[in-house]
């Protein structure tokens, strides 16, 4: 938990009443034989042991292997610009309303380059100003396919012509994978101890 930010944008704030988690870390003492194989197999390929989403889904350790090896990919090696991925991270991520998500791709977002701006924007759920033509090209397609769920022909083609397809691939991945992860820990209720939470929509 140590690379969660202290600070993070304006607009979040800290939730009161905030509900017990429903899927906490499983304990080693409590973990099963599987889920002990799982959490050695995952600690030596990231470097680290589960935490937050993959916490979650260690109560079914397939699934939590399969989604670390799509991650490996999709998290590090996606065809994407830096930046740009961690803005579609934090569309997700703030898209569902998921504090976990956003508080830690926040940071990888501001450490990439990504505007300060942006950040405050898309934490605002207003499209931010000054996008060069790449971010709007990606800020959008992900807009669109998330509340539309699809895209139109003028925003798919823009967003090939920066991406190229093999690119757009890895953008609806993106999005597909984070919001697999929001989706669990909104479930699981996944907490983010001391920090502060995003504001719900409405509010």
């Amino acid at each position: 938990m140590s690379n969660i930010p202290q600070k993070t944008t304006a607009d979040l704030r800290r939730a009161a009443n905030t509900p017990s988690e429903r899927l906490p870390p499983i304990a080693d003492a409590d973990m099963t034989e599987a889920q002990r194989v799982a959490t050695a197999e995952f600690s030596a390929g990231r470097g680290y042991p589960p935490l937050g989403p993959f916490c979650v889904m260690l109560r079914s350790p397939e699934v939590m292997l399969r989604a670390k090896a799509m991650g490996d990919y999709l998290r590090y090696r996606n065809r994407l610009p830096k930046d740009i991925s961690e803005m579609v991270i934090l569309q997700t991520a703030r898209g569902w309303t998921q504090s976990f998500e956003w508080l830690h791709h926040e940071r990888f977002a501001r450490d990439a380059g990504l505007d300060l701006t942006i950040i405050a924007a898309i934490a605002d759920g207003r499209r931010p100003e000054g996008l060069s033509i790449v971010q709007a090209a990606a800020y959008d397609f992900t807009a669109e396919l998330q509340s539309n769920k699809r895209v139109a022909d003028a925003t798919y083609a823009r967003a090939v012509a920066a991406f190229g397809e093999p690119g757009v691939i890895d953008l609806i991945g993106v999005q597909g994978y984070y919001t697999m992860l929001a989706m669990m820990m909104n479930v699981a209720r996944t907490s983010v101890g001391d920090a502060a939470e995003l504001p719900r929509w409405p509010e």
